[in-house]
């Protein structure tokens, strides 16, 4: 059966349930595996919560212009802040590609896959980040996440980015339910991501057009599996 276009791109709602009204939600077939796999968590004395679901075309739109303009900053693979000026256009399109998706490109737009925290150690007033210091180590949520290396797929989940393949960064927080998310990314082609994306306006989108190929496969197939 072909997967309807809007929900390969996030442009539309219909897959998802609200965990909260309007703000984070999953695939409706996500709901039941995630809180079967939040009961494990808890049991081993984690606060297994999601503080990124579903993320729509116009999200990841004004997340790639904020970054393409100077308004959000871009990381290194370091974690370090990158001073865009320095930049070509070109080298500012594949530097963003590490850390942030274009819009119609990325796996949040599913529902299927979710950025996720130990809740128990999240400080008072303290912002997550998302950044590898977070989650490695002795980061806050670290723990959490070497217990989930062992039972994640017990549940049917994986980490799409586990290890730098040359395309995105490594993103430890970055769980995806495989049974779902697979037939996604099997769908989602480079045809279907041009009839979503070329029909815009976007910053960089001369230069994006001009590498959609490349970033395409670097940046979209190459996942852990």
């Amino acid at each position: 059966m072909k997967i309807d276009n809007k929900i390969l791109t996030g442009r539309t709602e219909e897959h998802i349930h609200w965990l909260t009204p309007q703000k984070l939600g999953v695939h409706q077939e996500v709901v039941s595996p995630l809180e079967k796999l939040k009961a494990a968590a808890a049991k081993e004395g984690f606060q297994l919560e999601v503080c990124s679901g579903f993320r729509s075309f116009d999200s990841q739109l004004a997340i790639w212009n904020g970054k393409a303009l100077g308004s959000r900053p871009i990381y290194d693979s370091q974690s370090q802040v990158i001073d865009i000026s320095e930049l070509t256009a070109t080298e500012k399109v594949f530097a963003i590609l590490r850390w942030s998706s274009l819009p119609g490109l990325s796996r949040h737009h599913w529902g299927t896959d979710l950025d996720i925290f130990d809740l128990k150690k999240l400080p008072k007033n303290y912002k997550i980040q998302l950044i590898p210091s977070e989650f490695e180590g002795a980061g806050l949520f670290a723990s959490m996440h070497d217990w989930l290396d062992n039972n994640l797929s017990r549940f049917g989940f994986f980490r799409p980015y586990a290890t730098d393949l040359g395309g995105v960064s490594p993103e430890r927080w970055h769980v995806s339910y495989q049974p779902l998310s697979q037939k996604f990314w099997k769908a989602l082609t480079l045809e279907e991501l041009k009839s979503a994306l070329y029909s815009i306006k976007f910053e960089l989108k001369e230069e994006v057009q001009k590498s959609l190929p490349q970033i395409y496969e670097k940046f979209f197939q190459r996942i852990s599996s």
